[in-house]
């Protein structure tokens, strides 16, 4: 349990932001893997979107530009929460900053998977179903939490950066150097942490997106239940222990009676 507690801490450390990464990219892929089966779309990053956009723009296709201006406004507000949930809670010197946005990611899951059948059939302005508009907006949460503990050097919600600093790292490590004592700073070094959180962001995502394609198979909506309860065991706990912080500040500002 402490240990769990610390992987929200607003005090990071690389083996924490690497341990929460890989938890989290675990999540993207089931959620963007189990949700392709039902929406025939992957909502968890928005390259295929923003080209979408263009078409529907070029092609005067108003229904495909709707439908991805949709999703990537869903994905920005998303990440936007994140963004002021996080500095909410270095404003009030919480421990768990990181937990508030797990806890809203984990609240909005559970009744997707408890009615994500019903979710279908509301239309929206962006002429997609609110499932999208849902998934989106969970994935831009998401992957501004990874992007603030780390720094900008984690993503878990789509694999091109990690499989670009990957292949980065193979070639850096299958160069052949020529030794030269007159030149040692040009000698090519691999970064063998940087291949193998990169390689393990890559697994986890695909390990999450077989579970979760797995379960929207033969399960339905309701396998992400288990996913929105991993996320409650990252949030909890921090929380828990900030309110008795927060109820000592608020009671230090209660002015002394008279």
């Amino acid at each position: 349990m402490r240990r769990i507690r610390f992987l929200t801490n607003r005090h990071r450390a690389p083996s924490t932001n690497t341990a929460l990464g890989l938890l989290l990219a675990f999540n993207a892929g089931a959620v963007n893997a189990g949700g392709f089966l039902v929406l025939h779309m992957y909502t968890s990053h928005m390259t295929g979107f923003a080209s979408q956009l263009a078409d529907g723009m070029v092609l005067g296709n108003l229904k495909l530009l709707l439908n991805a201006l949709g999703a990537m406004l869903a994905f920005l507000t998303g990440a936007a929460v994140c963004a002021m949930l996080v500095n909410w809670g270095r404003q009030h010197r919480m421990h768990g900053v990181y937990a508030l946005p797990l806890m809203l990611e984990a609240a909005l899951m559970f009744p997707f998977g408890l009615m994500g059948a019903i979710t279908l059939t509301w239309a929206t302005p962006f002429a997609v179903p609110l499932t999208v508009l849902l998934l989106s907006f969970i994935m831009g949460l998401q992957n501004a939490v990874a992007s603030k503990t780390s720094g900008g050097s984690i993503r878990t919600t789509h694999m091109t950066g990690n499989i670009t600093d990957m292949g980065i790292e193979i070639g850096k490590m299958l160069y052949w150097n020529r030794r030269s004592k007159s030149a040692p700073a040009l000698v090519v070094r691999h970064d063998r942490s940087r291949m193998r959180r990169a390689g393990g962001l890559v697994g986890m995502f695909v390990l999450g997106g077989a579970m979760g394609a797995l379960g929207f198979k033969y399960v339905g909506f309701v396998c992400v239940v288990p996913l929105a309860a991993l996320l409650l065991a990252l949030s909890v706990p921090p929380l828990l222990r900030d309110i008795p912080r927060r109820r000592t500040a608020s009671l230090s500002r209660v002015p002394p009676a008279r």
